[in-house]
């Protein structure tokens, strides 16, 4: 449990809206407030919950928007919340409820991985000051990858460059999506590993795919710089999206069996 307060985040979608926080790094949803939009019982639920093996819960100390004192809250990493409305038959909710819940199915992971991952979504009323940070903060970003311009992949580079450009100007960015950038640590969380096993994984994880890279006769990808989670920075592969077969192949055979109350790459239990 945090004992800290937590920023609260509230991203509106085309139909409701969710609070979000940051909690050890990793972005997590308010629960009750989502559940009881959906008109749904938060009780009922929160038990489902417990249940569950792909489900993770957190109590989260925070201050929520119009409350004057910071209070524990029930909060649960993006990829439960998720995995929990998957679960919801939307031909079982009352017809006015129906499309929040489907606006958050499809747009929840989205806008929360553009606020707390990509530096910020543009939303249509935000102020001036707020769109110059965002500008700012792209600039910043530009000026750090043309310093990069022949240390890293040029394919890695350009593709980073486009994203970059993309969420300055609040548009879709124009790139191939195999060729969005594919990271080892964000694979493994997908796969439910915890925060102290993909530290311990994800160092061979990239060494095994480069093998079984070279056993399909795929060429690995060049190098780029990349900070590790205890600061030290080194070279790793710059994989994209065209190689998630070769790292779903590399956990089939070295993890899968190591890690087996994880979800399967299907996202079964």
């Amino acid at each position: 449990m945090s004992t800290s307060s937590h920023e609260v985040v509230k991203l509106d979608l085309s139909a409701g809206s969710i609070h979000t926080a940051l909690v050890d790094g990793q972005p997590h949803v308010v629960l009750k407030p989502a559940i009881e939009d959906l008109g749904l019982s938060y009780a009922a639920q929160y038990r489902k919950l417990q249940t569950r093996s792909w489900a993770s819960v957190a109590q989260t100390a925070m201050q929520m928007p119009g409350d004057g004192q910071t209070r524990t809250h029930t909060t649960v990493p993006v990829r439960t919340f998720l995995m929990l409305l998957a679960n919801v038959n939307e031909n079982r909710v009352r017809d006015e409820v129906r499309p929040t819940l489907i606006a958050f199915q499809n747009e929840t992971a989205d806008a929360i991985e553009a606020y707390w991952t990509e530096g910020g979504a543009i939303n249509p009323r935000a102020s001036e000051d707020q769109l110059d940070s965002l500008i700012a903060r792209a600039k910043q970003q530009a000026e750090v990858l043309s310093i990069l311009s022949g240390i890293v992949s040029p394919d890695w580079l350009e593709t980073k460059g486009r994203l970059v450009a993309a969420r300055a100007l609040g548009e879709e960015p124009e790139i191939d999506l195999l060729d969005v950038p594919l990271y080892v640590p964000d694979f493994l969380k997908a796969l439910g590993l915890k925060r102290k096993d993909v530290e311990s994984v994800q160092s061979w994880f990239g060494r095994f795919a480069v093998e079984i890279s070279t056993e399909l006769g795929i060429d690995p990808p060049e190098e780029r710089q990349s900070e590790l989670p205890n600061g030290t920075v080194r070279k790793t592969k710059a994989w994209t999206e065209r190689h998630r077969p070769v790292f779903e192949l590399t956990w089939a055979r070295k993890y899968a069996a190591k890690y087996p109350t994880q979800l399967g790459l299907d996202g079964s239990a």
